[in-house]
């Protein structure tokens, strides 16, 4: 099987990332943050061996030129890493997992130009810069030290996940090489605002647990169809437009600054612009589901 023809194998399930639990969020984000400062001390450097690949190598294909076989996945998760640089001759790779391990560096996969599938959760990584990898479709870095978003411009990305970070500002995000990007994922980071998220194909977008006051740069995402702003600072709706004419959900639960009085009408129904989508919709994000539910979900019950 070629690289071309996995690739549709591996879609993110949308109504998976629908049904996360908004208080489990909460609480791994906290966990996670406690044991941060509970083992913030330096490590001993471990160097990943050919018997840890004996042990985590699995999934025996054909080659890209189907003229021979190797393993394409491995899992090499909590053993305490802090150097992969024996990844380099592993070309064939297609799907890796080195989560809950102490790594700074992922420089090595970038010799890995089969590779489908990353995930480096719960490292020490500042960085998700990587070279250029014409088939990665989904890549998570979440609970890092990440600061920026700079160096991530794969052509076929569909999800990227950076939640629990230390983002202040989206920079580098390149729509015109970001052309399959559909879900992002920045909950829990250091936002302040949401200029540079100009991706036009972007359908899913998670942005709570920030320190966001406003909506702004994402007027013209036209299939954007579910944003999450919980626990956010919100204070105005003025960032939405007409051209965002295919959302359907926005999560505003926990915005204190939009939360009305028990006895008062929902702020955010004054606050919306006369040029906002019509979110009066019945569409769902789970057709399959024969009932209907609000699409604005403040935290305030239904309509």
């Amino acid at each position: 099987m070629s690289d071309e023809d996995d690739l549709d194998d591996f879609e993110p399930d949308q109504d998976d990332l629908e049904k996360e639990d908004d208080e489990k969020d909460t609480e791994d984000w906290e966990d996670y943050r406690k044991e941060g400062e509970e083992y913030s001390e330096e490590w001993m450097p471990t160097l990943l061996t050919e018997d840890m690949m004996k042990e985590g190598l699995s999934l025996l294909c054909k080659t890209g030129n189907g003229l021979a076989h190797a393993y394409v996945k491995l899992e090499v998760k909590e053993r305490d890493l802090t150097d992969i640089s024996l990844l380099r001759s592993y070309i064939h790779l297609r799907y890796v997992d080195v989560s809950e391990n102490h790594l700074t560096d992922l420089s090595p996969l970038s010799h890995l130009t089969h590779l489908l599938w990353l995930k480096a959760d719960g490292n020490r990584l500042r960085s998700a810069r990587l070279n250029e990898l014409p088939y990665l479709q989904i890549a998570s870095f979440a609970y890092n030290q990440i600061t920026d978003t700079e160096g991530i411009s794969h052509p076929r990305l569909g999800s990227l996940d950076l939640k629990g970070n230390r983002i202040h500002l989206v920079t580098g995000l390149d729509p015109q090489k970001l052309i399959s990007l559909h879900t992002l994922e920045l909950r829990g980071n250091q936002l302040e605002s949401t200029l540079g998220i100009n991706l036009p194909k972007l359908k899913n977008l998670y942005l709570a647990q920030n320190l966001l006051k406003k909506v702004e740069g994402l007027e013209n995402l036209s299939n954007l169809t579910t944003l999450h702003l919980r626990d956010n600072h919100i204070e105005t709706l003025s960032g939405f437009s007409g051209e965002m004419k295919s959302l359907q959900y926005l999560n505003l639960r926990r915005s204190k600054t939009l939360a009305p009085a028990p006895d008062q009408t929902p702020g955010w129904r004054q606050r919306m612009p006369p040029s906002a989508p019509d979110l009066e919709t019945h569409h769902s994000l789970r057709p399959s589901v024969p009932v209907t539910w609000p699409v604005w979900d403040a935290g305030w019950g239904a309509w």
